[in-house]
């Protein structure tokens, strides 16, 4: 079963990360809203978005978000449900997937943990080669004879280096953005999100914790404040 969202995340709701934001803004908003600009200019749109960084730094929101302000389909599976023990059933899935999205483009293809999907040849697991005939069923699906008009590929992965290099190159996944630990703007930003709708006493004094907690990624901030409201809870009852 594939599942076709309209996800309800925008930009404002993702802290930071203005470089990131910027790129896919370019690369995806404007190439499925205004696809008659890329042509009047004569070039085509990228195909396939690589998201790579630390865990917890946003990589999935701003698939999310991206997906919402094209006003696309948002298709989204993780790498490992797309993997069967059957002979051949993986590649249909990959397969099938692909046609979905076409049926309801303009789409947003989100593939978590690509590198369990995709790794380096001889780098997969389980029954023989299947790891090798998914990547090329991936590659023909990208950059094949059957086009992809108005479906976008976006991938995440915390372990680039593990991806078949094949996917990398220009044609397949055209853009690799990284997505860093928040600063200390960013992670401001990330507080005042999370703690929008929390009553807060007085005393909170969110620039002082924005600045002690350097390396914080977008997940520990949220976790933070979710640990604080429970302890509070906790004393009130």
């Amino acid at each position: 079963e594939i599942m076709i969202q309209v996800p309800n995340v925008r930009w404002d709701d993702i802290g930071d990360l203005e470089e990131a934001k910027q790129t896919l803004r370019e690369s995806i908003e404007l190439p499925l809203r205004r696809p008659k600009a890329f042509r009047r200019i004569g070039i085509r749109p990228a195909k396939g978005f690589l998201l790579f960084g630390p865990p917890g730094t946003g990589k999935t929101l701003l698939a999310r978000a991206v997906a919402r302000e094209s006003e696309a389909n948002f298709i989204a599976t993780k790498s490992s449900d797309l993997l069967s023990k059957w002979y051949g059933e993986s590649e249909q899935q990959v397969s099938r997937l692909f046609a979905r999205a076409r049926q309801v483009a303009p789409a947003v293809i989100f593939l978590d943990e690509l590198d369990s999907l995709a790794p380096q040849g001889g780098g997969g697991l389980g029954e023989p080669a299947v790891t090798e005939r998914v990547v090329n069923t991936l590659l023909s699906e990208i950059d094949g004879l059957e086009e992809l008009q108005g479906v976008v590929v976006i991938g995440a992965t915390n372990r680039p280096g593990l991806l078949d290099p094949a996917l990398l190159r220009p044609g397949r996944f055209d853009e690799l953005i990284y997505v860093p630990v928040p600063n200390r703007e960013g992670r401001l930003h990330i507080l005042r999100i999370h703690t929008a709708s929390v009553p807060l006493s007085a005393d909170v004094d969110l620039e002082s914790l924005a600045g002690r907690t350097e390396g914080y990624s977008g997940a520990d901030l949220a976790d933070l404040v979710r640990r604080a409201g429970l302890q509070a809870l906790r004393e009130d009852l």
